[in-house]
């Protein structure tokens, strides 16, 4: 599944930024632990310097007894056969807590009236626990906040940066080559979408411009091609009504056959044409059901010899909005194409529904490509008779109106629907 550019990036960030915090809170919380127990063993060190200098002058057995008693938390007992100072932390049972509690605890060798006496120190971490806490916490809370900020801000900053860039690609996707609007790109100070915008810019000129020379090509062309083949036609039609053996009528029908099939494809050309120049822009209100029977009769002699059996289901009167020279062509090459890709013995089925029309035929045994089978000479068989263009036609009839064409295959017929 794609995702848009701006969500990938900032997808990317986030899992960065929780990445760096989830490592970084464990690690912020385990060096202020550290931090605070080293401050908390210099506090008990500078207690017994201080001791030592200051605190213990003058000092006999019962005055220690006495320090003793009222000092809970630095007590000088009898030489442990400590030599140095030594910190260490332990778990001791608090009376006021009633519970364990971690503690740090001095052990140093003091000499009191020159008798040697162990100097033990403790002091309750636990304040330091909830300290260390708070500070995880605000240092939390503080990164969730910069974090989202910067996402937030990184969201507005982005719409407003990224704006030129959707801008071009909206009129991009909505460009169409065979229309004469060009798409106007908005004024920017990036250079990346200034220089798209230019690329861009450059391309579409030098595209319309091979499109609009190829059209007249095509349009000049067919023009010209009327006068030489009606004349070829209208000598060939003379020649027929010689006397000639069976050799020259056989070439003369081939040739008869060639040039209707190029007066055929001339003509469709310059529908094409026409239709591309917007020729056809006048609609009037029509009623499809009226259109179908008018013709019917004709192309149930033009079926006839294939023994192709027409069925109509005109259940609703279909009333469009349209041109109506060129629904008329759009009828025309439906039921050319169900009939020439048509087998023997074969059915067509045309059916009307609320805003539908469908023309359903027998034929092939297998679905045709729908990737080609719009384009301009595609043709399903290419032994067909056709030109390649009736269906190029009926799908650039239907864009024109804005209705939409679909085929598809199924209980082994092949569907063309126009929805309207």
């Amino acid at each position: 599944m794609s995702k848009k550019l701006l969500h990938k990036t900032t997808s990317s960030f986030l899992v960065f930024s929780t990445v760096l915090l989830l490592v970084s809170a464990p690690v912020f919380y385990f060096i202020c632990q550290q931090l605070y127990i080293y401050e908390t063993d210099e506090v008990l060190l500078f207690h017994k310097g201080a001791f030592v200098k200051e605190a213990h002058k003058g000092f006999d057995q019962d005055d220690i007894k006495a320090w003793n008693k009222y000092n809970h938390n630095v007590t000088i007992v009898a030489d442990m056969g400590i030599k140095n100072d030594s910190i260490i932390g332990k778990m001791l049972f608090d009376s006021i807590a009633r519970e364990e509690e971690p503690f740090r605890i001095l052990y140093a060798p003091v000499v009191v009236k020159g008798k040697r006496y162990t100097y033990i120190e403790k002091t309750n971490l636990v304040e330091m626990e909830g300290m260390v806490i708070n500070v995880a916490v605000m240092f939390l809370l503080i990164i969730i906040i910069l974090l989202f900020g910067i996402v937030w801000i990184s969201k507005k900053l982005a719409t407003k940066i990224w704006k030129p860039f959707y801008n071009t690609l909206s009129q991009i996707q909505n460009f169409e080559i065979d229309k004469n609007k060009s798409p106007q790109f908005i004024p920017t100070d990036i250079d990346e979408f200034d220089s798209l915008n230019k690329s861009l810019e450059k391309l579409i000129e030098k595209n319309t411009a091979i499109y609009k020379s190829q059209r007249e090509f095509i349009e000049n062309a067919a023009h010209e091609l009327q006068t030489p083949l009606a004349l070829f036609q209208t000598k060939i039609d003379t020649l027929l009504q010689l006397e000639l053996n069976k050799e020259q009528l056989s070439v003369l029908s081939s040739l008869n056959n060639d040039v209707s099939r190029l007066n055929r494809l001339n003509k469709n050309l310059l529908l094409l044409s026409k239709i591309d120049n917007e020729s056809y822009l006048e609609n009037n209100t029509i009623v499809l059901n009226d259109y179908i029977e008018k013709h019917l009769d004709f192309f149930t002699e033009q079926a006839k010899s294939k023994n192709i059996s027409i069925i109509t289901k005109l259940n609703n009167n279909l009333v469009i909005n349209g041109n109506p020279a060129l629904t008329e062509v759009l009828l025309n090459n439906l039921f050319l194409n169900a009939i020439r890709h048509n087998e023997k013995n074969g059915k067509i089925v045309i059916r009307i529904t609320d805003n539908q029309l469908s023309f359903e035929n027998t034929g092939q045994q297998t679905p045709l490509s729908i990737d080609k089978l719009f384009n301009r000479f595609s043709k399903i068989n290419p032994s067909s008779q056709g030109n390649g263009l009736g269906l190029a036609i009926i799908k650039k009839i239907t864009e024109l109106n804005q209705w939409k064409i679909t085929y598809d295959f199924e209980n082994k017929l092949h569907c063309f629907c126009i929805t309207f």
